[in-house]
């Protein structure tokens, strides 16, 4: 099983993750960690933490010589904010005259829940009335941890030919329309990269851009859709003989989890429930030697995302996530004192305006150590050769 814990606060010290189950064996890639990690930070209408922090995920433990030990690895990524944080997070009581006014103010005034946000729920739960206590876990700060493990895992999938991508087709009310050529992956990577959106078409980048603008001038925020595809996973992975071997089940929590993610569609998803099964169901063929990683069968359309009855079918994974807008707004909603009950503004934050760019990123690493848990329960997860042999005969396995 691979399976992965993170901790730490949005203002602690650092962030941790803990990764148990990657085969030995595995060549770890620095570069291309921290690179995921850069890419998280990316994108118009983030906030002012991403000009103080430069991510960088630190390797403690489960990795000798570049390679996996295959026992658990653990990441560090250090919080560079924390030294601004340090007299809120343990403060002394008083709070030192040293302490800018603003400071002393985000200090006390932990009171007053914001609509959308963990603060009020996560209040009651643990019974907080200083609601940092809630909301410094529940920020979406965690993700930085999640996408270095993410990472580790995408580097596995990697190894054996899979590639992951992921673009923006909504932001607000502006919407991709034009049918995009999704054929090439590392193109789509390309032009993504390049993207301040991470839009494939250049005209609704600036629309989208434009849209972020006006929200922020107006000190709201907005949300939006991305699709993330996952090309170069062998049919059979997943399963249907208990409800939680379903894979589809098992990547849509894992992407539900997500910090602001209200909703994930696979394949042709909602539209399908209007249509007749003949106009749903992608058809059959077979071609000897063609598609060995889908025993040469294919299929000419891809409305089922690549899963049938919680297993993969060899075709891309296609998944569309909705991501509501931030809950912390620079223009407060209405909101209760916790203590005096009495009403209020909600609290005030640093916050992004938009973050459906980076939101993409961290969907890829989410996907990743699910798929990647599933590719180790077919083909062996005790050392990287092992792995690779069984996939290798599986290849070659005839059906």
């Amino acid at each position: 099983m691979l399976r992965y814990l993170t901790s730490g606060e949005s203002h602690g010290p650092q962030l941790t993750a803990i990764l148990d189950g990657l085969p030995a064996g595995l060549t770890i890639d620095p570069v291309a960690l921290d690179f995921q990690m850069s890419r998280r930070q990316k994108g118009y209408g983030r906030g002012g933490r991403m000009k103080i922090e430069q991510d960088r995920a630190e390797i403690v433990s489960g990795v000798r010589h570049g390679k996996t030990l295959g026992s658990p690895i653990t990441l560090v990524v250090r919080n560079k904010d924390w030294e601004n944080w340090t007299e809120i997070m343990h403060p002394v009581n008083p709070l030192p005259k040293s302490l800018d006014l603003r400071k002393q103010r985000l200090a006390y005034d932990t009171a007053t829940p914001r609509p959308g946000h963990a603060d009020l729920s996560g209040g009651i739960k643990w019974n907080h009335y200083d609601l940092r206590n809630v909301l410094e876990r529940a920020s979406a700060r965690e993700t930085a941890a999640r996408v270095a493990a993410g990472s580790l895992a995408r580097q596995l999938l990697e190894y054996f030919g899979v590639q992951f991508a992921t673009h923006v087709v909504r932001i607000g009310e502006v919407e991709l329309t034009k049918r995009m050529n999704l054929a090439d992956v590392r193109r789509v990577q390309e032009i993504t990269e390049a993207s301040a959106v991470r839009c494939l078409d250049s005209a609704t980048e600036k629309k989208m851009i434009e849209a972020i603008r006006q929200a922020k001038k107006k000190r709201d925020s907005l949300g939006g859709v991305v699709e993330l595809i996952v090309r170069g996973l062998p049919v059979s992975l997943g399963g249907f003989s208990q409800w939680n071997d379903r894979l589809d089940g098992r990547l849509a929590a894992a992407l539900m989890s997500l910090h602001s993610v209200k909703g994930v569609e696979i394949g042709m998803g909602f539209r399908a429930a209007e249509l007749c099964g003949s106009q749903v169901h992608d058809q059959i063929y077979y071609a000897a030697g063609a598609h060995p990683a889908k025993k040469d069968f294919y299929r000419k359309t891809n409305n089922a995302g690549g899963l049938e009855a919680g297993i993969t079918n060899g075709e891309d994974i296609v998944v569309r996530i909705a991501g509501k807008p931030i809950s912390t707004l620079n223009q407060p909603l209405d909101s209760v004192d916790v203590k005096t009950k009495k009403p209020a503004k909600a609290m005030v934050e640093r916050t992004d305006n938009c973050v459906i760019p980076a939101l993409g990123v961290v969907c890829e690493a989410a996907a990743a150590l699910v798929l990647a848990e599933a590719f180790l329960a077919k083909f062996g997860s005790d050392n990287l050769e092992e792995t690779e042999r069984n996939y290798r005969a599986f290849l070659d396995t005839p059906y």
